[in-house]
């Protein structure tokens, strides 16, 4: 997949070390089970790319703006090559300072959130993300304009050899590329996704989303987490907010000026890491083992399916539905590359 998606690329303009470095972002995503946010949005990628809306050759740099804080100027190019920049600049100052926040903007959507918190993962540190996401779907509470976006927040922590630790969540019920996989799928909703945004009623139809707005997580208190999350990621970076923000699945010309903010934070500054690691397990062994209510199998934790499933996957594949394969297939014959099933 991530040889596809590379060549894909390629003839869209990129780079070799851009085209095989984006491959490798997004199809980490499929892998982690993030569906939604992985070689699902190649297409739309693509369609941006062709109409001038993000640039495939961006000159992405850095600037250092304070011993623990960077900014990273995207040139509008994809997401994923903006945060695999950030991801590095965080690191490195992280390793300096012991901790690093890095904003990033003039940039666009970068797929699933919980990939780029995994960056500094490598080096032993804490990763904590979060974006202006790429179109507004959510209302501030009690209202109706859709001023707010899925605005998600990662967390990854290390755990050595064991799997990390890994929280990846929209400030939104479910994201809204989980309502575009159903109306790709022709699958209805359920209640309590999103509500018609005139009557306040149940929209289960997902080809009626544009009429919706998503609910957010736990009432006021998801509406007010997504105002946060955006104003760090937007204002702070001098990037898109509110009614600034360009819906990229309506609008494939404009430039969408998406920010992002990474933070790595280096565990070894606090304590010895395997000493961290030890005291993790056996707070997860505890939540893990407690007394469960009626009905529930197990207790999961963040990031255990996640891990599960990148196992399996990585052994067996990544399951696409046929609607998917056939958007690929025809890419694949636009572009002139190996079709994905006969890879």
């Amino acid at each position: 997949m991530i040889g596809f998606v590379a060549d894909v690329f390629r003839h869209e303009g990129f780079s070799d070390a851009h085209a095989r470095r984006a491959g490798e972002l997004m199809v980490e995503a499929d892998l982690t089970g993030a569906d939604s946010h992985g070689i699902f949005r190649l297409p739309q990628y693509v369609r941006r790319l062709r109409a001038g809306g993000s640039n495939p050759r961006p000159a992405i740099t850095v600037k250092r703006l304070a011993p623990a804080v960077a900014m990273v100027e995207g040139d509008n190019g994809l997401g994923h090559l903006v945060m695999s920049q950030a991801g590095e600049t965080a690191v490195e100052i992280a390793k300096e300072a012991g901790v690093a926040w890095v904003g990033a903007r003039r940039s666009n959507h970068a797929g699933s959130g919980a990939v780029h918190a995994c960056l500094p993962l490598p080096a032993g540190m804490i990763g904590i993300y979060t974006v202006v996401a790429s179109a507004n779907h959510m209302a501030p509470w009690g209202g109706t304009d859709s001023l707010l976006g899925t605005n998600p927040l990662a967390i990854a922590i290390p755990m050595g050899d064991a799997d990390p630790v890994v929280l990846d969540m929209a400030t939104t019920v479910v994201s809204y590329g989980t309502v575009k996989g159903h109306a790709l799928l022709g699958t209805p909703m359920p209640e309590g996704w999103m509500v018609d945004a005139k009557t306040g009623e149940p929209l289960t139809d997902p080809k009626r989303s544009k009429d919706g707005i998503l609910l957010p997580i736990g009432g006021y208190k998801g509406s007010g987490l997504a105002l946060m999350l955006g104003l760090l990621a937007g204002p702070l970076n001098r990037a898109a907010f509110g009614r600034d923000v360009v819906d990229f699945n309506a609008d494939d010309r404009t430039v969408t000026e998406t920010g992002h903010v990474l933070i790595a934070l280096d565990v070894a500054r606090f304590l010895d890491p395997k000493a961290f690691q030890a005291e993790v397990t056996r707070h997860l062994e505890d939540l893990r083992n407690s007394a469960r209510l009626p009905g529930v199998e197990r207790i999961r934790l963040p990031g255990e399916m996640r891990a599960t499933r990148r196992r399996e996957r990585a052994a067996q594949g990544v399951p696409l539905p046929a609607p998917l394969m056939a958007q690929l297939d025809r890419l694949a014959e636009e572009c002139g590359v190996t079709k994905l099933g006969e890879r």
